[in-house]
């Protein structure tokens, strides 16, 4: 049954992915591809309206695949499963986390942590490029392609977007829903109108 399946895979990455949102975006994606629910032009999509929207990433991106896949109580279902291990470990955290906190064992899980969570971040940003920027997958063909004729790769008008985009929020420290806004509208002037 379709609504086992969903709770069951996102209970695993709730349970196994750690660093939030972007960090989960990987594992998100292979377990759709592994199922077959989602095309990675379709995720993407589910990607980007979650980021738009209020609230955690990887609870917005549980609900679009959940509600995709099997409508209202798909979306429901796949909620409830990438919420309860982050909500039944906090409360065991939260218990035990202040008493140990000074601890150098714990000092030293959270170091060893944090790397991982900077590439699963990174592997996030590499995904989100491959159907944001690149027309396609990053792999070695591609990238020797790039070289040779970057115009067949490289999609010009999102990288217009996303360099504005990046300057708007570093150098003029623009409100990131304000960038947002602006970028659709550019995308609609880009994409649609020209």
């Amino acid at each position: 049954m379709i609504y086992i399946k969903l709770l069951l895979t996102f209970l695993k990455i709730g349970l196994f992915s750690f660093g939030g949102g972007y960090a989960m975006i990987p594992m998100i994606e292979k377990e759709i591809e592994g199922n077959g629910w989602l095309s990675a032009s379709e995720f993407f999509d589910i990607v980007a309206i979650a980021e738009m929207t209020p609230g955690p990433i990887a609870v917005n991106s549980a609900t679009f695949v959940g509600y995709k896949t099997a409508g209202f109580l798909g979306g429901l279902t796949a909620t409830i499963g990438v919420v309860i291990p982050s909500l039944v470990l906090i409360l065991i955290i939260s218990r035990f986390f202040f008493k140990f906190q000074k601890h150098p064992l714990n000092t030293a899980v959270f170091y060893g942590v944090r790397p991982v969570i900077a590439g699963l971040i990174a592997t996030a940003a590499i995904f989100v490029s491959e159907t944001a920027i690149f027309k396609g997958k990053l792999t070695t063909n591609l990238i020797l392609k790039l070289f040779r004729h970057p115009l067949d790769i490289i999609n010009v008008g999102s990288i217009f977007i996303f360099a504005v985009s990046l300057i708007a929020l570093r150098r003029t420290k623009l409100h990131p829903i304000l960038v947002i806004a602006l970028s659709g509208a550019l995308g609609i002037l880009i994409f649609y109108v020209l």
